[in-house]
């Protein structure tokens, strides 16, 4: 194998204690987020079946409009990485204002579209009226915090990239621990609060979001830290900015395919019955925790990478990616034996039918082999590859892997052969775990290894 001729050896302790420390606070900043999906679910879930399963749909919209902030905040987290190792500060003030400005124009269209035609949104995901009133009075409210996540995301990831992780790291959590207590005032009445049930639980977002973005802000004030360089807002290097888009492109390729498809199957599951959307909407809040420690060292894995290559040490960096792909597997079946060890608790916790209990219980075993694939994948491919700039690989993966095996299988399984909902939910896992092989191949041919830098 190509690995065991490595002509680098690393600094195990040094590449370890950097590893922990950029990946723990990426890692507490996914497991923050999540907790918010989590948080809503337990509560709308003590609060009846439809506020829960309403919900889990009309947040669809954001987690799609997530694709195209992490295409830009990626791109930013590639390049400002890389430039970051080469020791460019200014040139990383001109990143932070491209990724301001695309995620800028993203965040007001769907901000528009949450509040223009949030029925029309909701209809893609379901066709049950009672689920499109509560899913449309939450976008309504909801919406407005979509227009704040893409500045703040933006000050986040420059914060990651510049040696600011811990920080990016508390604004996240401080939000969504205020998001969560929030959620708990408005959604069943407490202090005198009004009880707005799913509505409740977007304002409680809302306001988060403001607090987020203030802090992001004020801290960003400091000496220290990158801030955006608006006297030259308008004037970015066309260099740098064809540089962006070259790596933003096959990113928004990939996110728009990977989210897309992930919205598929939710709409799918949904349009298979009420009790199987139930189910799915518990598993997914399940695999989003769990994932955090897969995003973690995927997120650790990109920066460190990146910091290496755009240093200029190649075989450095090549040394790093393969101990971290590595390092992928073992996170992968921690992952799946985490997923066994909770599910009996998880199928207790929530108000569920008997009929949605049992798919719940199904879909965790199922999910359970998923992690493997979606943890080598995470570290993998947005990882080592995406961080040496090798971003087309993934969306070339998730076409074939996504678009034309597991979504059509789901489909044909859904309204065709009427295959149960654990048949048609099996369909839906198949991307991750079938593309590992492919993945392999690809990280060999190390085409990743590459100073990005000018």
């Amino acid at each position: 194998m190509k690995e065991k001729k490595q002509a680098v050896s690393i600094n195990k302790k040094e590449f370890y204690r950097n590893l922990t420390r950029l990946a723990l606070p990426i890692a507490l900043q996914s497991l923050m987020l999540a907790a918010v999906a989590a948080g809503d679910a337990l509560m709308l879930g003590k609060v009846a079946q439809n506020e829960m399963t309403a919900v889990s749909l009309a947040t669809q919209i954001q987690f799609v409009q997530n694709m195209f902030i992490m295409a830009v905040t990626g791109a930013g987290a590639i390049l400002g990485a890389q430039y970051w190792g080469k020791g460019d500060k200014h040139t990383l003030e001109d990143i932070f204002n491209i990724m301001l400005r695309f995620s800028g124009i993203v965040s007001l269209i769907f901000f528009l579209g949450c509040e223009l035609a949030p029925e029309l949104l909701m209809h893609i995901f379901t066709h049950d009226a009672p689920l499109i009133v509560i899913g449309s009075a939450y976008l309504r409210i909801a919406g407005w915090s979509y227009l704040l996540t893409g500045v703040s995301q933006c000050y986040l990831t420059i914060m990651k990239v510049s040696e600011h992780v811990k920080p990016g790291a508390l604004i996240s959590s401080c939000a969504v621990l205020l998001n969560i207590c929030l959620n708990a005032v408005f959604i069943f009445g407490l202090f005198g609060a009004p009880k707005m049930q799913a509505r409740g639980a977007a304002v409680a977002t809302t306001i988060s979001r403001v607090i987020e973005l203030a802090l992001c802000i004020a801290i960003s004030s400091k000496g220290s830290y990158i801030r955006p360089a608006f006297d030259r807002f308008m004037q970015l290097p066309k260099q740098l900015k064809s540089d962006f888009i070259r790596q933003c492109l096959p990113l928004m390729g990939g996110s728009l395919c990977w989210g897309v498809g992930f919205t598929s199957y939710t709409a799918i599951m949904g349009h298979v019955g009420t009790d199987a959307a139930a189910a799915n909407s518990v598993a997914a809040v399940v695999r989003d925790l769990i994932c955090c420690m897969c995003n973690g060292i995927g997120g650790a894995a990109g920066i460190m990478v990146g910091n290496e290559l755009g240093a200029g040490r190649l075989d450095v960096g090549k040394a790093y990616g393969i101990k971290l792909k590595n390092l992928s597997y073992i996170i992968g079946f921690i992952s799946t034996a985490l997923v066994l060890a909770v599910t009996p608790f998880v199928v207790r916790m929530v108000i569920l039918t008997d009929q949605a209990r049992g798919y719940l219980t199904g879909m965790m075993v199922i999910m359970s082999i998923y992690m493997i694939g979606r943890a080598v994948n995470s570290v993998t491919i947005n990882g080592v590859l995406d961080g040496g700039g090798d971003t087309l690989f993934d969306m070339y993966s998730l076409i074939v892997c996504m678009w034309l095996i597991a979504i059509p299988l789901a489909l044909v399984g859904a309204f065709v052969l009427h295959w149960s909902p654990l048949a048609v939910y099996a369909c839906t896992c198949l991307d991750e775990v079938g593309k590992i092989p492919w993945v392999m191949i690809r990280f060999r041919k190390y085409k990743w290894v590459q100073d990005l830098t000018r």
